[in-house]
């Protein structure tokens, strides 16, 4: 039985740390495609041996630049990865099987779970221990929610699951993890202002209160030891972040 061809996606903006690695990972693809939102590094040409083919575009958000790109594609079947994302050698092997019988399957896309890394440390706790994305998808099928932050595929049709994980990577620096909180927060502002009302006390002192509470306790961030708190600090002002943004957000549009 013929296996199906598989286009790999990676999206990416000065990824010259990670865009080696990442597309090393999905290098048993029949089509490997770059999307890069005009990094200023040398990402592109560090990428040029690895892929097949180079979509260029200025970012709007996530969801959107995934979007634009999918049907670009040159195959039915998709398999996306973040740039600070790897495909294991283990999660390599499941997929290249499945692609020989997954036109008979009813499944359209498939969820992996994320094995997270943050700050040198595997984070085994801290809200992260069920992290799931999909990855694997038919492209006439799926597309992304168009949210400006935290989008996940909508599927038209059964998703299945893979058993092995992918890799993630989510710390640079704590200088980059901090202005990337700043950056989501403005890009939040926009997906919740039509959903919430004035902003009070409520949202700017008791949410991301809970916010720690929950990724240090409730979701026993506090056995992953310093960057469990770490972790749970930074979420507590991502919050806290988020209705600043959408404060300022709202009144520049007055």
């Amino acid at each position: 039985m013929s296996k199906v061809s598989l286009s790999a996606i990676v999206p990416a903006y000065n990824e010259a740390h990670n865009i080696v690695e990442v597309l090393k990972s999905v290098d048993f693809c029949d089509e490997v495609i770059l999307v890069d939102s005009n990094s200023t590094d040398n990402s592109i040409e560090l990428a040029q041996p690895h892929i097949t083919k180079l979509l260029t575009r200025e970012y709007v958000h996530s969801a959107s630049q995934k979007n634009w790109a999918i049907p670009q594609a040159k195959h039915e079947w998709i398999l996306l990865v973040d740039a600070d994302e790897r495909v294991t050698p283990a999660l390599r092997e499941e997929i290249l099987t499945l692609l020989e019988t997954i036109d008979d399957r009813e499944e359209v896309g498939y969820w992996m779970k994320r094995r997270n890394f943050f700050m040198g440390k595997q984070i085994r706790h801290s809200g992260w221990k069920n992290d799931r994305v999909i990855r694997l998808f038919k492209k006439s099928k799926c597309k992304y929610v168009d949210k400006h932050v935290h989008s996940e595929i909508e599927a038209d049709g059964k998703v299945g699951w893979l058993e092995n994980k992918l890799l993630h990577y989510k710390y640079i620096s704590i200088d980059h993890h901090v202005d990337k909180l700043q950056r989501y927060a403005g890009l939040q502002a926009r997906d919740f202002d039509k959903k919430v009302g004035k902003i009070t006390a409520f949202h700017v002192v008791i949410k991301p209160m809970w916010g720690f509470t929950k990724h240090y306790f409730v979701q026993l961030g506090f056995l992953d030891g310093f960057v469990g708190f770490s972790i749970a600090y930074l979420r507590s002002y991502g919050i806290f972040m988020r209705y600043v943004k959408l404060w300022l957000y709202r009144r520049d549009l007055e």
